[in-house]
């Protein structure tokens, strides 16, 4: 059994508000121009895909799409 918090009613010392930091929803996920493309991919890479992406609750593609843009951004770097 989990041990009881017992809670006081002693001054808290000084306190602030703070203003919310936070960005609306709409702006915390920012959205990428994407171009539609066609692939052959081998069927061991897509079943490896799919696998990982359903234990970590994710589309495959996404999960294609941003091995493909860390590759990207980090060869990007070394140019």
């Amino acid at each position: 059994m989990k041990k009881k918090i017992g809670y006081t009613d002693e001054p808290m010392g000084d306190l602030r508000v703070i203003k919310d930091f936070l960005p609306p929803p709409d702006q915390l996920v920012l959205r990428e121009d994407r171009v539609k493309v066609t692939i052959s991919l081998s069927k061991g890479s897509v079943e490896f895909f799919k696998k990982e992406a359903k234990k970590q609750r994710i589309s495959y593609q996404k999960m294609i799409r941003r091995v493909i843009d860390v590759y990207t951004s980090q060869y990007q770097k070394s140019a």
